[in-house]
């Protein structure tokens, strides 16, 4: 077979990487067109009709009486529903049971005699012969064509809530000593465990694979219960940063140390050999050879522990608390979510505020991802 010629695995590979990229692409992209969208464009279409005009059921109050004035023996209030922006009205009404009852253009009786006009640019008029009185204005009931909006008033809600920007730093105080401390500790062990011979090794490498499948919610409350012996002992509050850097480690090890280990074992013996009789010992050997070689999988390491400490509420909750100073910015989204309902637009934006950065750490390490994952999986004879 011909080297420009392509196997049908080959292509099938390809298509099925395709598929997996659009899959994962096209939420991300909905999510940010959401974000970007008018919030009443939102609640009434998808995020794939961002760019195409929108029909929507509107109610808006007129003006009130105080603001009325004579004209021609008469007396009139004008407005307009649309406000300036660009649509076009196709019907009217002025009951919810019919609120698409008239069309542009056509003149509403009310019940109290008075007389409601609603052009299509929006405009309207109520009529009345003697002078109208009370504080609120007419409801009036509109279905509007409406083209697509952008705006960023979305992002200034959620980035102007009260103690966003100390969660923000809450969660990057959490989230990079997390990820920095188990790369350390699992560095030193996977090295020991790849190169130093010592009793009870295979013991050990299949312990660490075993932790692999521990689910975090069995171990959280006994690793609670663990840390807040030690820490009365030792006089350390409970809800500390401390602790969930510990925990974190201590849920992140068995990868890392996992991922670390296949990685350096598949390093070139040489190497080491040539070290050794140089007479450099294994702390140097580990900082000066090993630990520059293996920065594919750190970075790769690095990447999945950073996007889980990043994202985590659970381990923040149980180890830091909800209170104001300590809350962690999936914490504060949430808590921010609940006081405004189920609003779409703070939603899209607090969802994709909190992507922003692990998207940064994953585009600036991406390229290790793939050569630490692979690590140790295809080794020479």
């Amino acid at each position: 077979m011909s080297g420009a010629t392509r196997s049908p695995l080959s292509i099938v590979v390809h298509l099925s990487v395709l598929l997996l990229v659009a899959l994962w692409t096209l939420p991300t992209a909905g999510l940010l067109i959401s974000s970007l969208r008018d919030k009443d464009q939102l609640a009434v279409s998808g995020w794939w009709t961002a760019l195409s005009t929108s029909t929507q059921n509107l109610v808006q109050r007129a003006a009130s009486p105080e603001s009325q004035v004579e004209k021609d023996g008469k007396f009139v209030i004008f407005g307009n529903l649309l406000e300036g922006q660009k649509g076009s009205v196709s019907a009217f009404g002025y009951s919810s049971r019919e609120p698409a009852a008239f069309a542009p253009g056509q003149t509403a009786k009310l019940n109290d005699g008075e007389q409601l006009t609603v052009r299509a640019d929006g405009s309207y008029e109520i009529v009345s012969d003697t002078r109208m009185e009370g504080t609120r204005g007419q409801r009036i009931f509109f279905t509007a064509a409406v083209p697509p909006r952008f705006t960023l008033d979305n992002y200034r809600e959620v980035l102007s809530a009260e103690g966003i920007a100390a969660s923000f730093v809450n969660s990057l105080t959490v989230a990079i000593p997390s990820t920095i401390i188990p790369i350390l500790v699992a560095a030193f062990c996977a090295y020991a465990l790849a190169w130093m011979r010592f009793p009870g090794r295979a013991i050990l490498i299949a312990v660490v694979v075993g932790l692999l499948v521990v689910p975090l919610q069995m171990s959280l409350i006994p690793l609670l219960k663990l840390y807040n012996g030690v820490g009365a002992f030792l006089g350390v509050p409970a809800k500390t940063y401390v602790g969930i850097w510990l925990a974190h480690m201590g849920f992140g090890l068995p990868l890392a140390i996992y991922l670390l280990r296949n990685y350096m074992a598949g390093l070139p013996r040489e190497i080491m050999e040539s070290a050794r009789v140089d007479g450099a010992s294994d702390f140097d050997i580990f900082v000066k050879i090993v630990l520059p070689l293996s920065f594919p999988a750190l970075a790769s390491f690095a990447i999945f522990q950073f996007l889980w400490t990043w994202n985590d509420l659970l381990v923040a909750i149980v180890f830091l608390g909800t209170g104001q100073e300590q809350l962690v910015l999936t914490g504060r989204l949430v808590n921010l979510l609940g006081s405004r309902g189920g609003n779409w637009e703070i939603l899209t934006a607090s969802a994709f505020i909190t992507i922003i950065v692990p998207l940064i750490v994953f585009f600036a390490l991406q390229r290790y991802l793939v050569r630490g994952l692979l690590a140790g999986s295809v080794k020479g004879g």
